[in-house]
């Protein structure tokens, strides 16, 4: 009760509160294309890959948002380069990438000799949200709800069996970059609320417990933003209340769901599964 009436009277918990809310639809959308892929690896690439587009941005004085994008993008298309023009497989080269531009992204930042800004850059903070980064959040909230439902049919395709998608004559390495830039908004519209370490779990764990429920991507993406949004409300209601990091809480939230999920789920659910065990025994 006492949150309800901070949130009613406080206006940095009500930009917390929606910009919290954004995060947790578009993150657990993209994070279903994600896991359907296989590419959680990818998802924490390049969630550790906009860290030097961040840093050069808070040097130029520009916003960061405009850094992080254009990092994440080269460091998806230099992953895709190496991985096809070499002998090495696609997680190996996935290492090696994300964890150059996460390196470099700590050196510029330590240059800088900003650590208050490394440690929310790194955890988030979303009680601090500013005005500007909940309208930014908004309008990429927007543009990645807007070309997923424009695409559904592209990516519910090329998610499912990328083959297929080339015998049907779709851009397939495209569709595939397309999805990384959104990754990156997404993972840049994260970093005021759980940071570049935590938002890998944002996009894998609401989407990874969806997939525990339905077999349907339409279902999915649904009920892994729903996910998304109860993980953030009650993460920040627990972060206020108890003085806690705001994005730890959110994601303990999110994971408190899965492990519900992953006992009671209705076809997949272990406790479930264990009793079908063992009543055929019994028959």
């Amino acid at each position: 009760m006492a949150f309800i009436e901070a949130v009613m009277q406080y206006g940095f918990l009500q930009k917390a509160l929606l910009t919290s809310v954004m995060v947790g639809i578009i993150c657990g959308v993209i994070g279903c294309f994600i896991i359907l892929r296989g590419m959680s690896l990818m998802g924490d690439a390049i969630s550790h890959a906009v860290l030097p587009g961040v840093a050069i941005s808070y040097m130029l004085g520009v916003n960061f948002f405009f850094g992080a994008v254009i990092s994440g993008v080269i460091t998806a298309i230099a992953i895709g380069f190496v991985s096809q023009n070499s002998r090495i497989k696609h997680d190996t080269s996935i290492g090696i990438m994300f964890t150059a531009a996460f390196a470099s992204g700590i050196i510029i930042i330590t240059m800088l000799k900003s650590s208050t800004d490394l440690y929310h850059i790194l955890f988030g903070n979303v009680l601090a949200v500013r005005l500007s980064d909940m309208w930014i959040t908004l309008g990429i909230s927007l543009f990645v709800l807007g070309a997923v439902y424009l695409f559904y049919k592209e990516l519910l395709v090329t998610s499912f069996d990328e083959t297929m998608g080339a015998a049907y004559g779709l851009p397939v390495r495209f569709i595939h970059y397309f999805l990384m830039t959104l990754l990156t908004m997404v993972t840049v519209a994260s970093l005021q609320t759980v940071g570049i370490v935590l938002v890998v779990a944002m996009l894998i764990t609401p989407a990874a417990a969806a997939y525990l429920l339905t077999e349907r991507l339409w279902m999915m993406i649904f009920l892994a933003s729903g996910i998304g949004v109860i993980s953030s409300i009650v993460g920040l209601y627990f972060s206020f209340t108890y003085n806690l990091a705001s994005g730890a809480t959110i994601v303990i939230s999110s994971t408190a769901i899965f492990i519900l999920v992953f006992l009671f789920s209705p076809k997949h659910g272990l406790i479930w599964k264990t009793l079908k065990v063992k009543k055929r025994e019994l028959h």
